[in-house]
């Protein structure tokens, strides 16, 4: 099924885009996977070609293009080639976004320009060892004194936790509330007290750099508080839609890359004499594979063009999030599957997709509390 959501701008810009990651990542994607993590030079080359910040102002070096087409061109021909390890969708749909919808004149100006180049890579901090989805239990505090904010806390599960300079962290100005307590602090590389623990160890996205932060006693300016002194929350959930879409996209290609390599595989794999797709077993699998993902793919195109109108609602995002990283574990462990004892080597994209998979439904909330937002809402 054609889609029809895109231009002819957007066509050029993915054939630029494509070039770019078959030329500056493909080839280099295994050894970044051995390193867990990709040099700061990918991202100079990526700010350079102008794939950082497209719907930044142009008064602050960006592209001046608010239109999450581009932002999802990006995810999808990243997760086409396998290519987990840019953290630039994390960059894009999620970080430079609190900055323009919050920020003051004088951040934007102090920040944006070099997150639009490649110099700031951006991270955001939300999970601590003991709070994962419930925000408002966060004990990272910030306490305001002498012009700075104190902060003490930790962060795990921070994807461009190692390489980035600039950490958007969730924080309690006020321990004694819970939601209206709840502050937005930007938390810079070189700060005194603010440390990288070990690079972790995940089943998949081996090339992300994905850490532990600490913070021991870091003065951080009250001008590094984005938005209001207890608005964060607020501010959480009105953005959280965005990064639930930006997930949404990169499941449905996801899916889509595992079929279209599981049907290259299968018109090429014999058993019994034919190609194991002729058996009507796979048929039936790649049929209903083909229809989820067909229909994953028009309701989420239909949420990037409701996210463009500013229509796209939290009930929507949280089932586009659920129901796309559900779908695409199916379609993954089907493709596995239909690979035989191939699918579980290395060396065969199919497996790599299935392990970098599996997180998709926890990060972002998990769907669990996916389906809690969607029943709330349903007046139960």
């Amino acid at each position: 099924m054609e889609r029809t959501i895109f231009t002819e701008e957007h066509h050029m810009f993915r054939r630029s885009f494509r070039q770019f990651v078959e030329k500056e990542v493909v080839p280099y994607h295994h050894q970044w996977e051995q390193d867990g993590m990709v040099p700061r030079e990918l991202w100079l080359k990526a700010g350079e070609m102008g794939f950082l910040g497209m719907n930044v102002p142009e008064e602050y070096g960006g592209g001046g293009v608010n239109d999450f087409r581009y932002n999802a061109i990006i995810t999808e021909e990243l997760v086409r080639v396998g290519a987990s390890g840019p953290g630039f969708g994390l960059h894009n749909d999620i970080v430079i976004p609190y900055i323009l919808h919050y920020g003051t004149e004088e951040q934007k100006k102090r920040w944006l320009p070099k997150m639009v180049t490649g110099e700031t890579i951006t991270a955001i901090a939300m999970t601590e060892p003991n709070t994962g989805s419930d925000l408002a239990s966060v004990r990272t505090t910030a306490i305001k004194e002498n012009g700075h904010y104190r902060v003490n806390g930790a962060k795990t599960f921070i994807t461009n936790g190692i390489l980035s300079d600039f950490v958007l962290t969730v924080v309690k100005t006020d321990p004694e509330q819970r939601h209206a307590g709840v502050s937005l602090l930007a938390i810079e590389r070189g700060m005194a007290g603010f440390e990288r623990g070990r690079k972790l160890e995940k089943i998949g996205l081996k090339a992300q750099d994905t850490a532990e932060l600490s913070f021991n006693d870091v003065c951080v300016p009250v001008e590094n508080l984005l938005g209001q002194e207890g608005a964060g929350f607020f501010y959480l959930m009105e953005q959280l839609p965005q990064e639930r879409l930006s997930i949404a996209v990169a499941a449905i290609a996801g899916a889509t890359m595992a079929l279209e390599v599981t049907i290259k595989y299968a018109q090429e794999r014999t058993a019994f004499g034919r190609p194991i797709g002729k058996f009507q077993n796979s048929r039936f699998k790649f049929a209903e594979m083909k229809t989820e993902v067909t229909i994953g793919q028009v309701f989420i195109d239909r949420c990037i063009m409701e996210l463009n109108a500013g229509k796209l609602t939290t009930e929507q995002a949280s089932m586009a999030k659920w129901w796309s990283t559900d779908m695409q574990q199916r379609v993954m462990d089907q493709c596995l599957q239909l690979h035989g004892g191939y699918g579980y080597m290395l060396e065969y994209p199919i497996s790599r997709a299935w392990m970098d998979a599996r997180v998709m439904s926890i990060y972002g909330g998990t769907n669990e509390i996916m389906k809690e937002i969607i029943g709330r809402t349903m007046g139960f």
